[in-house]
């Protein structure tokens, strides 16, 4: 269906553009426009179901209020939480907030990045999940850029992210010295730094505490399909693991499916830990031991730097990695 335009009332009317928007704002009668003039842009406007681009008249104001936000999954409950922090400080901030779904798919970010670009946004935040920054780099020289959760380690653009590699350490840590042996690991996109560093953390683990026991890493995406395949795959190996740890909630619950299909009964029969918190965790049987994200200092952050450098005209060059915190619940068997 086509959307009409402005353009279609000028057609219709033969009045101009600029005596139309005065109109169709308000502003008429301070003008001096007369009232049949009024009358027929008004009718005309009703008859093609005419509807004003708020955003575009919001952005040719450039009144340094719009950034725009790219997750690369609104799916999964971790990138929905950042957008929802995010999106609550921007308000307080008073920022208006273009929300852009990536799919975790480089093109889809691609296009993304082109509207944000196309729409003048005065700051982006972004979870980037494409390989290269050299794009971003780019815009950065005009526009703000702050990246959230990843990070290109190279770059130069400013980063908020948790210390991914000492909550992977601290989790792996609690396996080890429970007497697990045999560990699966269930991770994400291999180009994603979270997924780098959580498995280096592990690796890191597995030389301070792991003397006679082996690790596995398994899984190419954060995602449910994925954690309840590789879970399914490792079960049937000729040495099952003990304990299984997801380097997200969304793996955590295709492992969660896996186990409960298999009738295989947490921790007595397997030990879990899962990277990312939530609420829902405490109220499963077991509840789950998991390594918890500071998401909420992460949003927070991130509009306050971005309001600085929006407002102030400073330039950015914050590399911040939080702390994560280590939740434990009932999900660990000590095994002797």
């Amino acid at each position: 269906m086509k959307k009409e335009t402005l353009e279609d009332i000028v057609k219709i009317t033969g009045f101009s553009k600029t005596t139309i928007s005065r109109v169709l704002n308000g502003k008429g009668e301070e003008f001096r426009i007369s009232p049949d003039t009024i009358e027929k842009v008004l009718n005309t406007a009703r008859e093609i179901n005419y509807r004003p681009n708020l955003l575009a008249q919001t952005l040719r104001k450039k009144s340094g209020n719009t950034i725009a936000l790219a997750v690369p999954h609104l799916s999964n409950p971790f990138f929905a939480s950042i957008a929802s922090h995010i999106s609550i400080e921007a308000k307080k901030n008073d920022f208006m907030v273009m929300l852009f779904d990536t799919q975790e798919d480089p093109q889809l970010e691609s296009n993304a990045i082109d509207a944000m670009v196309d729409y003048h946004v005065d700051g982006i935040i972004i979870v980037p999940c494409g390989e290269s920054p050299k794009r971003l780099e780019e815009i950065s020289k005009n526009t703000p850029v702050i990246l959230v959760d990843r990070y290109f380690r190279n770059s130069f653009l400013p980063y908020i992210s948790t210390n991914n590699l000492e909550g992977a350490f601290q989790a792996m840590k609690l396996l080890l010295t429970s007497g697990h042996k045999e560990v699966l690991v269930i991770g994400g996109p291999t180009v994603s730094v979270t997924t780098q560093e959580r498995i280096m953390g592990c690796r890191k683990a597995m030389d301070a505490f792991g003397e006679g026991a082996h690790m596995q890493v398994l899984g190419n995406e954060f995602s449910i399909q994925n954690g309840y395949i590789e879970t399914k795959l490792a079960l049937q190996g000729n040495t099952p693991p003990t304990a299984i740890f997801t380097l997200s909630n969304t793996i955590f619950l295709g492992t969660y499916k896996a186990l409960e299909e298999q009738r295989l009964s947490i921790p007595d029969d397997v030990s879990v830990i899962t990277f990312d918190n939530n609420l829902s965790l405490d109220f499963m049987k077991p509840a789950i031991t998991r390594v918890a994200q500071p998401i909420q200092s992460m949003g927070i952050a991130a509009i306050k730097l971005l309001a600085t450098c929006i407002r102030e005209h400073r330039e950015l060059h914050s590399k911040m990695l939080m702390t994560p915190t280590l939740t434990v619940r009932d999900s660990v068997k000590i095994r002797r």
